[in-house]
Parts: C-alpha cells; sequence; structure tokens
C-alpha cells in the first residue's frame, strides 16, 4: 500500500471546498439553507484522531521493539483506518471550508457568523483528522527487509 500524499489530500480539500461552495451557491439562489454544522461533529473529529493515534503509536512501539507482540491484522487495520483517516478528514475540510466561504459575506449576521463558526471549527479539527492519519501512515511503515527473499530451488529452471 502506497502512503497518501498531502499534495493528494490538499487537492481533494481544495476540489472539494470549490463544487460545495457552487452547491451552496445553488442552494441559497433557491432559498434552501443547508442544517447548521453541530458542535459534536468537531468532538467526533478529535476522537476518530485520538482512536486512531493510539493505534498508530502502538504499532509504532512494536515496531520499535518496545511493545512485545501485535496481532498482524490490528496493524493492517491501523494502517486502513490512517488512510482513511486522511481522505475523510480532507473531504470534510473542503466541505466545511465552502460552508465558511457560503457564508463569508454575511457574517454581520448572528446565525451566518455562528453558522461560520461552527464549521471553521470543524474544517480545522478534519485537517487535524487527516494529518494524524498521514501520521499514523507514517508510524505503519515497515522497513524493508535487510535480504531480498530467496527463491526456492528449482524455480529458476521453471522459468525457463
Amino acid at each position: 500500500m502506497q502512503r497518501t500524499r498531502w499534495q493528494t489530500l490538499l487537492t481533494v480539500a481544495v476540489t472539494t471546498a470549490a463544487l460545495g461552495w457552487l452547491v451552496l451557491r445553488l442552494l441559497d439562489r433557491t432559498a434552501v439553507q443547508p442544517p447548521p454544522v453541530p458542535w459534536l461533529v468537531s468532538v467526533v473529529m478529535l476522537v476518530i484522531a485520538g482512536v486512531v493515534l493510539t493505534m498508530g503509536w502502538q504499532v509504532r512501539q512494536f515496531l520499535a521493539g518496545k511493545r512485545p507482540q501485535l496481532n498482524p491484522i490490528r496493524a493492517a487495520r491501523t494502517a486502513v483506518l490512517a488512510k482513511a483517516s486522511c481522505y475523510t478528514g480532507a473531504l470534510l475540510a473542503g466541505w466545511y471550508l465552502s460552508q465558511v466561504l457560503a457564508v463569508v459575506g454575511n457574517l454581520s449576521i448572528a446565525s451566518q457568523r455562528d453558522r461560520a463558526q461552527a464549521a471553521a471549527v470543524a474544517a480545522v479539527t478534519a485537517v487535524l483528522m487527516a494529518a494524524v492519519g498521514l501520521l499514523v501512515e507514517w508510524f505503519c511503515r515497515v522497513p524493508p527487509p535487510d535480504e531480498p527473499e530467496k527463491e526456492p530451488p528449482g524455480s529458476e529452471q521453471a522459468a525457463h
């Protein structure tokens, strides 16, 4: 599995923000307001980031020889969860940023200011979740083996 590049996540976030902003502008023209961003969203993303970081730290400790054993399936699941956190964080950061951009012209209205504040906090926690995912992917990196694996005897003849 290839590590996720931060440039890819930035592209996902910017594209999502642009598309989200367009959708929100179209909805605004039809007088449809999206529901407000609940503050609980930020708390949930912080909890997810904390769980991913904890799981990643356990893998890092095992790879450093400071933890006696670790189930390989759990390590693989941790790496997959880290990758999912990266992309989910980037998508959510873009979406919540688009909500901030959609109301930035109406910050003098209290309800729009509250919406922008909640969306901005959610966008920051989504970026944090993506960053934790990148860090945990790095934690789960396994160094290459010292010796290349030897082919079983007789496999050379079978290839000819």
